[in-house]
């Protein structure tokens, strides 16, 4: 591998200007697609007779749980604008109708808005964020979303909801999902789910003890964990930088197995200012001394998170800095990063060949434990047919009187 095959995507190492911090204007959660699922329009709920509007509507729910990729603004446009279009029918369907809200539709109402609404949202870019000054990130989701949202609101709202059915849906595991949506930061979702907590606090007693503990949790959790033990990460590594800045080669050398260790777990973190903080190690001269002479040591240390974040990191910054990391450690002792690079991809092989054998076991047992499954013998089966020979026989030869 020449030095060549890497990149510079940008300077890491350049010095930054304050300015206003510009924000993506949109973004989008991780949503499990089902992928390639085209949508086919169903007959509307009111050009059916009563008696199955119940089993429409539990298909246009259904229809409903299928989620897209609002990234690729050109996919799937024909089924967006189905689903679409079905999300205001149920809108309208439940605002405008009495008697609809019957007790086999509570699970598939939950099972769509749990579908639309739950998802993974990615980390935030800006942890420092600040409203007046920040522009934020939107969903790009939000054609769906909120009619989502608006839709459980009227559900909630609706003068046919029971709790004493709804209950057995909404139950703290919902609530605890919904909570933990309150990290989205489009102001939309927020003002949406401020409502939706309000409505479900109000109709459900039995959840209003869990729901005041677990805000109560979040926001000690948010504040304490994801703000105090991020400074103290990061204040860490300064400190560490500093200590590194003056320490002897030799007395290096007694720590840098330990210390390294520690510094691939930092620069693995998720969380990208901690990873970028251990990064910017690379732009001290003094540092890049002291592991170029002990790089038959580092380089083995480090190569595996380095390499793994430079296909897998979410932030695309971070991914950019191993880049150029790489690079340097290429630069520095190219041999041994060849070596590397050819036991890293090597193991890897390795590792999914004894996944795929694994798997391949597994079915081999299931196919084994089938077939070692008493069959059913022939008198069993004539006396499970309810003796259907003997009556065809007799049927056919009747006795002679």
């Amino acid at each position: 591998m020449s030095a060549g095959a890497f990149v510079d995507k940008i300077d890491p190492f350049a010095k930054r200007t304050h300015k206003k911090r510009q924000r993506r204007s949109q973004g989008s959660s991780r949503y499990r697609t089902q992928g390639d699922q085209e949508l086919t329009a169903l007959p509307l709920l009111k050009d059916v007779p009563s008696s199955e509007q119940t089993d429409l509507f539990i298909k246009k729910l259904q229809q409903c749980c299928v989620v897209f990729d609002f990234m690729d603004p050109v996919s799937d446009l024909k089924s967006k604008e189905v689903k679409r279009a079905c999300l205001n029918e149920l809108v309208d369907f439940i605002t405008g109708n009495r008697g609809v809200m019957v007790e086999p539709v509570y699970p598939h109402v939950i099972q769509m808005v749990s579908s639309n609404l739950f998802r993974t949202l990615p980390p935030s870019e800006n942890p420092e964020f600040d409203p007046e000054e920040d522009d934020p990130t939107l969903e790009a989701s939000w054609p769906h979303l909120q009619i989502s949202y608006e839709f459980l609101l009227r559900f909630l709202e609706s003068p046919d909801f029971q709790p004493s059915i709804g209950k057995k849906y909404i139950d703290q595991k919902f609530v605890l999902q919904l909570l933990e949506l309150f990290d989205s930061e489009d102001p939309r979702e927020r003002d949406f789910l401020k409502t939706v907590l309000h409505r479900i606090y109000g109709k459900f007693l039995g959840l209003r003890a869990y729901t005041r503990k677990h805000i109560n949790n979040i926001f000690l959790s948010e504040y304490l964990i994801s703000s105090y033990m991020l400074y103290c990460t990061v204040m860490y590594l300064g400190e560490i930088e500093e200590i590194l800045d003056v320490i002897e080669p030799s007395q290096f050398a007694k720590v840098q197995e330990v210390l390294f260790k520690q510094i691939a777990k930092c620069v693995s973190s998720p969380h990208f200012q901690v990873a970028e903080r251990s990064l910017y190690f690379w732009n001290n001269e003094y540092i890049m001394s002291l592991l170029e002479e002990n790089s038959n040591v580092i380089l083995p240390i480090m190569f595996p998170a380095l390499y793994w974040i430079s296909k897998e990191h979410w932030n695309q910054t971070i991914v950019a800095l191993v880049y150029n990391v790489l690079k340097t450690f290429m630069e520095m002792n190219s041999k041994l990063f060849d070596e590397l690079t050819s036991n890293y991809k090597a193991e890897r092989q390795k590792e999914r060949k004894r996944e795929k054998d694994r798997e391949e076991l597994w079915k081999k047992l299931n196919d084994l434990e089938i077939q070692k499954r008493p069959k059913p013998s022939p008198s069993s089966v004539q006396n499970a047919s309810g003796g259907g020979a003997t009556a065809t026989t007799d049927a056919t030869h009747p006795t002679k009187s």
